[in-house]
């Protein structure tokens, strides 16, 4: 397998997309071709020459001494994906050819899985299932909201990335596959066998509950979000909505471009949100316009899993008195990443800037503190539906909204 790996190392990137969730420009210019950075000011310890020297002298001790067999495929991609772990920051992240196209695919809303949604602690890497799609195959395999994924089939898990754990899990239709969890409440590991299949994601569902309340919950930020919510809130009018509960529990965030959107739709004109790059220059703002703004009395729900761009949302609608926000704090996840698709299929995602809301708050590792702090019962958390009579947050969020509105406070939730 001897050869040259100076490709290895020299990509190119063909175009990008901001998400929220290294500066760029300092690791390309430490492997893009073999110029220094000291006219920046910066010095570069790391040269092209060197980089190659060290992968080919290790190349030579593996191919003289290595035990077992090697895959030329994957001793390139591993080198790819351990100069993004040298970063030292979970959320910037190489993806091989494949992983790209499903995390593209990811923001259609339809892909072939199991229906669940996870997300991983950055600090210890569990990943833990935040959401059971309601008639999924994880569902009907007894999966739980809370479960601790800790091996797909016989891979057992120890510090994996979540999207190759992800990437595991998915599969070829009609096809089947054992996920281990561990379950808290039962202190035991469990091993739940379910069918692949093709699932439906709609990021936005919506209903009207007692009193002409809407509700309309989010589960991601995609592309889609944007006209799946303006439509739900038309529809809601449409029924004589008075007031509106946006829940955004348990989701992880998407795309910065559909949440500005979203509460472009939401708010009248003024800064929703703005970024800032490791040296603390405002390097982008987003203001909404004067074109349309909702009226009615907000209610926002969230918890500890409501991260990233659900953040931005909660934060700016918090920030501009147009919401009270009910539940508990937030993840704390105030940074951006953007995608670099490269020239071969593959992807790169690099954290880029941290943002703040329109009051300058800087809500990383922190979270955003309800207005109204109120948790659900512990034998409530890992349930995968909750029924709106048993969800207590929803109740006081409904009880909020019957106050602004002026009529007597019964707290139904439907």
């Amino acid at each position: 397998m001897k050869k040259k790996y100076v490709s290895v190392i020299l990509v190119v990137v063909m175009g990008l997309s901001i998400c929220t969730g290294c500066n760029y420009q300092t690791v390309k210019d430490k492997i893009m071709t073999g110029t220094s950075t000291e006219s920046s000011g910066a010095k570069s310890e790391l040269s092209m020459h060197d980089v190659e020297d060290k992968v080919e002298e290790i190349q030579e001790l593996i191919d003289d001494n290595f035990y077992f067999g090697t895959d030329e495929a994957e001793f390139d991609e591993g080198i790819y994906k351990g100069l993004l772990q040298s970063l030292d920051d979970p959320y910037s992240v190489y993806y091989t050819k494949e992983e790209f196209e499903d995390l593209q695919q990811e923001t259609s809303g339809e892909y072939v899985g199991v229906g669940v949604q996870v997300s991983q602690d950055a600090q210890t890497m569990l990943i833990t299932v935040t959401r059971v799609f309601k008639g999924g195959p994880a569902e009907e395999a007894g999966m739980l909201k809370g479960d601790i994924v800790t091996a797909v089939e016989d891979w057992e898990l120890n510090g994996e990335e979540v999207s190759d754990v992800v990437e595991k899990i998915k599969g070829e239709e009609g096809t089947r596959v054992n996920v281990t969890v561990y379950r808290e409440s039962v202190k035991d590991y469990i091993t739940l066998n379910m069918e692949r299949r093709k699932v439906e994601n709609p990021t936005v569902s919506y209903e009207m509950l007692s009193d002409h309340i809407g509700y309309i919950q989010v589960t991601d930020f995609y592309d889609v979000t944007k006209n799946q919510y303006i439509k739900a809130i038309e529809d809601l009018d449409s029924q004589g909505m008075e007031g509106l509960v946006v829940d955004l529990r348990d989701n992880p965030g998407g795309l910065l471009s559909a949440v500005v959107d979203m509460l472009d739709y939401m708010l009248p004109q003024g800064l929703l949100v703005y970024t800032e790059d490791k040296n603390g220059n405002i390097t982008s703002q987003f203001e909404s316009s004067d074109k349309h703004q909702f009226t009615k009395p907000v209610t926002v729900l969230v918890n500890g899993n409501s991260a990233s761009a659900s953040e931005i949302f909660t934060g700016a609608m918090q920030d501009r008195g147009a919401a009270t926000i009910i539940g508990t704090t937030t993840y704390g996840k105030g940074i951006v990443q953007r995608l670099f698709p490269l020239e071969d299929g593959s992807g790169v995602k690099l954290t880029i800037s941290k943002y703040f809301t329109p009051n300058g708050n800087d809500i990383h590792g922190k979270g955003i503190a309800p207005d109204i702090e109120i948790d659900l019962p512990d034998e409530l958390k890992t349930k995968s539906y909750l029924e709106h009579d048993e969800d207590v947050q929803l109740k006081k969020a409904i009880e909020e909204l019957m106050q602004e509105i002026g009529e007597p406070s019964v707290a139904k939730a439907g």
